[in-house]
């Protein structure tokens, strides 16, 4: 059963914008948020009064002095006065929260057309203030000193897995090719931060330029420090827009326990219930889809990533990647953007993001990005290590 035969009505993606992602200095927070917001109205073919509601992703936690963002998008036009605005955190998959907010309103009737925003300035921000404020999307850290920040947290993750598992050979090494097939994709994203391929032998190897920052993960295995917006368009019949609309087939949330003792650190539970729910919502399964745009923002993430949609059974995630199943001309490309590890992580524009280039890539305006074959395709985001969980399943009209 699709979102359409369980709820009566449609969810369309009928128009999008992007910034490109990185460290904007000319670019403000409402700058970048009017930006995508014209882009993505203009996209739709509507007039600005014709939107209904408007949600706003954004982390911040401390991040920036602007803490109540939610009226900046109603700086594009007059028309938008009065417009309810709300912004929505849920850490790093605020902007997935704000997409399935705008959803469910649309769902529920109280809007035809939603204006979805998630954006974030971070790099204007010190070190210990963007690493304390990420550290506040963890239970046992928040608060704390920290060298490592989250990468540090990742890292702990990651040698569990290689205690339990050992990656089936040398985990720095699976690592290391995620790192590179990343970077080898943000090439062809006009809006990545890093866009160079930067090759497997230097993702795998510690040195000067690739440090180590938390044993096992080198600085090729972090996603960078961002800024960057992205908006999306959702109403229940097509607009008449720039492309042909984007269909939303299902989603699932779901949230784990917050304090780590009370999670096992590689099984990433809740990942894999938000993945249930979505696919079973569009009544389709892994095999069904063309490509999917996961939360790489560490490659472990990525790693456990394929365990937990049930692209490899547990403890198997690096057979995904020397069989080239997750390549672009793999079974299942993933992250064909470059993901969070080469395009960036403006932490409440990720989710957005996410659906944004996956709705390019279904309907053929993804440029030198572009699949042969792409009709169907998830998005996954995600906020804390494995906390709160967000998919999406998307397809072409």
């Amino acid at each position: 059963m699709s979102l359409k035969e369980q709820f009566g009505k449609d969810v369309l993606l009928t128009g999008w914008g992007h910034s490109r992602f990185g460290k904007l200095t000319d670019e403000t927070l409402e700058s970048l948020i009017v930006q995508v917001a014209t882009e993505a109205i203009g996209n739709a073919g509507i007039e600005p009064g014709q939107i209904d509601e408007i949600y706003l992703g954004q982390f911040n936690s401390g991040m920036m002095p602007l803490a109540f963002p939610s009226s900046l998008a109603l700086q594009v036009s007059d028309q938008l006065a009065n417009v309810p605005s709300t912004r929505v955190e849920n850490a790093c998959a605020s902007g997935s929260a704000a997409f399935q907010q705008g959803t469910k309103s649309l769902l529920a009737g109280t809007a035809k057309t939603v204006l979805v925003i998630g954006a974030e300035k971070m790099t204007q921000a010190g070190a210990d203030v963007v690493g304390a404020a990420l550290l506040g999307a963890d239970y046992d850290m928040a608060g704390k000193a920290s060298t490592t920040g989250f990468t540090g947290l990742f890292a702990e993750v990651a040698k569990h897995y290689e205690k339990r598992y050992g990656a089936a050979g040398n985990l720095s090494d699976v690592l290391g090719t995620i790192a590179a097939k990343n970077h080898r994709n943000g090439v062809d994203n006009p809006y990545a931060q890093l866009r160079k391929d930067l090759g497997e032998e230097f993702c795998q190897t510690v040195s000067d330029k690739n440090p180590m920052v938390a044993d096992p993960l080198r600085r090729t295995d972090c996603s960078p420090v961002s800024d960057g917006a992205a908006a999306v368009v959702l109403s229940v019949s097509p607009t008449g827009g720039a492309t042909a609309p984007v269909r939303l087939a299902g989603f699932g949330q779901a949230n784990d326990f917050f304090p780590t003792e009370r999670r096992d650190p590689t099984a990433f539970a809740a990942t894999r219930a938000s993945w249930h729910r979505a696919l079973g919502m569009a009544g389709v399964g892994l095999e069904d889809l063309d490509f999917a745009e996961v939360h790489d923002c560490f490659t472990i993430a990525e790693l456990l990533m394929y365990e937990a949609m049930g692209l490899t059974e547990p403890g198997q995630g690096a057979r995904a990647v020397r069989e080239g199943w997750v390549f672009k001309d793999g079974k299942l490309p993933i992250n064909v953007s470059g993901g969070l590890k080469a395009k960036g992580h403006p932490v409440g524009a990720t989710g957005v993001s996410q659906h944004v280039i996956t709705a390019m890539q279904l309907t053929g305006t993804a440029g030198d990005m572009q699949l042969p074959t792409a009709r169907r395709a998830a998005v996954q985001n995600m906020g804390g290590v494995g906390i709160a969980n967000y998919v999406s399943v998307l397809e072409a009209v």
